[in-house]
């Protein structure tokens, strides 16, 4: 007889946070209304005037093809070694590639305008997040694994506080911080220290296939594939359910506590 599958309790919920909690670039058309430029480019605005007012001034071209390099770079570290590198260390190796150097309290005060940008003007958060998380609360746990591109864990911390969501969850696994980023099983097994069950009964709420899917599958963990922000091809997921309403969470997650 063919083996019958033991149903799986949910032990926890973890939860990405960008694209699935916070909606990626809504903060950006809030930005054009105020006069801003996007992040991208204000970001190499800002390190041409540090390196212009330290002397001498730098060619806008050099500044944008050292930046391009080691964005290219930080990505194939994000997808192939599974790490982020700190925005001290993206703008360690930017000035490298200049051939230039700031002052310490001047690279600091870079970094941290770098860092905080996204706290300066919030993304919005997903329609329907902040509420299904809140419901989720008082039956599981709920832990947050989220890689820091640009805006560090203290920072996604403060976001979560300011839509008063910091207190739903009683973990945290930021890639900054842990020097790990998804799909790497450490995380996972992080995660599930943290809330203090096994690894296979954790529950991967999040957005993208490669991270979101086949990294708590390589681990035995379950996944939820999440497109109320936006679909990364829910047609062809391996997800074992895929969240289109975040009204539908609460039922999904009670399903598949019961062995669904």
């Amino acid at each position: 007889m063919p083996d019958i599958p033991v149903p799986r309790r949910v032990g926890a919920l973890t939860f990405d946070l960008w694209d699935t909690v916070f909606l990626d670039d809504s903060d950006e058309p809030k930005r054009h209304a105020m006069g801003l430029p996007v992040k991208k480019v204000e970001r190499r605005d800002l390190l041409e005037k540090f390196l212009s007012a330290a002397g001498p001034a730098v060619a806008r071209e050099a500044v944008d093809r050292a930046y391009d390099g080691v964005d290219e770079a930080f990505r194939k570290a994000w997808h192939d070694d599974h790490v982020t590198w700190t925005v001290a260390e993206r703008l360690g190796k930017v000035l490298a590639a200049l051939g230039r150097e700031l002052p310490p309290g001047r690279f600091a005060e870079l970094a941290g305008l770098h860092e905080d940008m996204e706290l300066s003007v919030s993304p919005d958060l997903i329609p329907g997040a902040a509420e299904a998380i809140r419901s989720l609360k008082p039956a599981h746990k709920l832990i947050v694994i989220s890689d820091a591109i640009f805006t560090p864990g203290r920072g996604l911390r403060k976001l979560l506080e300011r839509y008063g969501l910091l207190d739903a969850f009683s973990g945290f696994v930021f890639s900054d911080e842990f020097g790990r980023s998804k799909p790497a099983p450490e995380v996972f097994r992080r995660a599930a220290v943290l809330a203090g069950c096994r690894v296979e009964e954790l529950v991967h709420v999040g957005d993208r296939e490669h991270n979101d899917v086949g990294g708590p599958h390589a681990v035995g963990a379950r996944a939820v594939l999440v497109t109320a922000g936006i679909d990364r091809g829910s047609a062809t997921t391996r997800a074992d359910r895929v969240c289109r309403d975040y009204r539908e969470l609460p039922g999904i997650i009670a399903s598949m506590d019961k062995g669904g």
